[in-house]
C-alpha cells in the first residue's frame, strides 16, 4: 500500500485552489434531472469475506451511459459560453468519457467529437455513436488518443472535454460522494484510480462533511501510477500500462488530480487482474450486477486483501459496467477458475461421438454444468485411437470438480488425460 509523502512538501497548487465542496454542490444542482441518483446495495457476502461490518456498493454501472462519467461531462459541457458551444467540443477517452461526452452533447445540443484508442470494446464505440457523437480511433493506447485529440482541439478551435483534469468535470464526479455520504454513511470508501478524477472529486465531497473518512484508491498493478506519485511527492508517469481494466489504463495523474489526490486520499493500492476477475465474478453471481473490470477494482481491494476494513462500514464505488458480453464472460471464467469452480480438462473418448453422450450424462448427474465440448487438434502424445476433447466444466469448488473428474475416468470410453486444477 502507498500512503502520502510527507504532508509539508507542497509543491504546485493546494487542493482548494483546484475544487471545493461549494463546487460539488453547485454540480448536484446543475445535474438534477440529468443524471440518476444511483441506488447504494448492501452485500452480506462481501462483508463476511472481509470481515467489514458492512459492505455497501455504490451502483455507478446502473448510471446513464453505464458509468459515472456523464456526470463531469454534462457539468463541464453546461458551464461552456454560447460561443464554446457552437463551435462543438472534442474529447479523448477509452470509452466512457466518450459516452458520458456524447450524451451531454446531446442534451446540450453540442457537437461532440471523440477520440478513442484501438483498444477500446466495440460496445462503448457504438454506444458513443449511438449517442450522437463522431468517433475518431487513433492509437493503440489512450495516450496518443489524447495527443491526436489535442491536435483537433487546436486545428478545429474546439473546446476540449477533459477526462479527469478539470475542475467541473471533478466536480461532476464529486457528486457520487453527496450521494454515498447520504446513502451509507462510511468509515472507508474505495474508488478506482485511472487518471484521477472520480476518486478527487469523491474525496473532496467526503472530507469536507467528516474529514476522517478514509478515502482509498485502487488500480490494477499494469497501470499503477498513482501510488508511486504519492510516495515520490511528484506525478509518476509510466512507460506502458498492461491490464485488462481499460477504463482505468491511464499512465499518469495531471496537475490538478494529482494535488487534490495528494491532499485529500489517505492511500492507494494495487490489485492484479486475477483479483478484478474474482471480483467480478462475485459481483454478477451474488450482487446481480456486471462490472467491468475497472469498475470492479474496489471489490477485488476489498477481496484480495489489501486494504483492511476489519469491523468497518466500507463503501466500493462501483464506477461502471460498459462491457463486450464476451469479454465479461472470459473475464468471470477467469475468476471462477481462481475460486476453484472451473477447470478446463482435455479427455481422450473412444467411440466418437457416441461417447460424448456418456460425458454429457456424468455430468448432469454429478451435479455440475458443463460450459463447454470440443473436439481438440491431436498432439503426438495423443492416443491415435482416441479422439481428443476439450472440456470447460462449472461446480461447486474443487473438491466437487476433482469427483466429477474422477467419475469421467470411471467410464470405459472416456480418459481424463489432463486437467487444470492440477496446476
Amino acid at each position: 500500500m502507498w500512503r502520502k509523502a510527507n504532508r509539508e512538501r507542497r509543491a504546485g497548487p493546494p487542493a482548494s485552489d483546484i475544487v471545493t465542496l461549494a463546487d460539488v454542490e453547485a454540480a448536484r444542482d446543475r445535474l438534477d434531472g440529468v443524471v440518476h441518483r444511483t441506488p447504494l446495495d448492501t452485500s452480506t457476502t462481501l462483508a463476511e469475506r472481509c470481515g467489514a461490518a458492512a459492505v455497501g456498493l455504490k451502483l455507478e454501472n446502473t448510471q446513464r451511459t453505464g458509468s459515472f462519467k456523464i456526470r463531469g461531462a454534462y457539468n463541464a459541457m453546461a458551464r461552456l459560453s454560447d460561443e464554446e458551444r457552437e463551435r462543438g467540443v472534442v474529447a479523448a477517452s477509452a470509452g466512457n468519457h466518450a459516452q458520458g461526452v456524447a450524451l451531454a452533447g446531446r442534451l446540450l445540443g453540442i457537437d461532440a467529437t471523440i477520440v478513442v484508442p484501438r483498444v477500446t470494446p466495440a460496445a462503448k464505440i457504438e454506444a458513443t455513436r449511438g449517442y450522437g457523437a463522431e468517433v475518431v480511433v487513433e492509437g493503440e493506447s489512450y495516450e496518443p488518443a489524447y495527443e491526436h485529440a489535442l491536435e483537433l482541439r487546436d486545428r478545429e478551435e474546439r473546446a476540449f472535454v477533459h477526462p479527469f483534469d478539470d475542475r467541473d468535470v471533478i466536480a461532476g464526479q464529486g457528486t457520487v460522494g453527496l450521494e454515498l455520504r447520504e446513502q451509507f454513511d462510511p468509515d472507508t470508501v474505495l474508488v478506482s484510480i485511472g487518471g484521477g478524477g472520480l476518486i478527487s472529486g469523491v474525496a473532496t465531497a467526503l472530507k469536507a462533511h467528516v474529514p476522517d473518512t478514509r478515502v482509498v484508491g485502487v488500480q490494477p498493478e499494469g497501470a499503477a501510477h498513482a501510488g508511486p506519485s504519492l510516495e515520490r511527492d511528484a506525478i509518476h508517469r509510466l512507460d506502458e500500462v498492461d491490464t485488462v481494466a481499460e477504463g482505468i489504463a491511464d499512465a499518469r495523474l495531471l496537475e490538478k488530480t494529482f494535488a487534490v489526490i495528494r491532499e485529500r486520499v489517505d492511500s492507494v493500492v494495487a490489485v492484479t487482474d486475477t483479483d478484478l476477475a474474482v471480483a467480478s465474478t462475485l459481483l454478477a453471481e451474488r450482487a446481480k450486477t456486471v462490472a467491468e473490470a475497472a469498475g470492479a477494482a474496489p471489490v477485488a481491494a476489498l477481496l484480495s486483501g489489501a486494504v483492511d476494513v476489519a469491523g468497518e462500514r466500507v463503501a466500493c464505488v462501483v464506477s461502471g459496467g460498459n462491457t463486450n458480453l464476451s469479454d465479461h464472460a472470459d473475464l468471470t471464467r477467469v475468476g471462477l477458475m481462481e475460486l476453484d469452480r472451473y477447470v478446463e480438462a482435455r479427455l481422450a473418448l473412444r467411440g466418437w461421438p457416441t461417447s460424448v453422450g456418456d460425458v454429457t450424462e456424468t455430468v448432469e448427474a454429478e451435479g455440475a454444468e458443463l460450459d463447454e465440448l470440443e473436439r481438440a487438434r491431436p498432439t503426438a502424445a495423443d492416443d491415435p485411437n482416441r479422439t481428443p476433447v476439450r472440456i470447460g466444466l462449472e461446480g461447486s469448488g474443487a473438491e466437487h470438480l476433482t469427483g466429477v473428474l474422477s467419475a469421467l475416468d470411471d467410464l470405459s470410453p472416456v480418459t481424463v488425460v489432463d486437467h487444470s486444477l492440477d496446476e
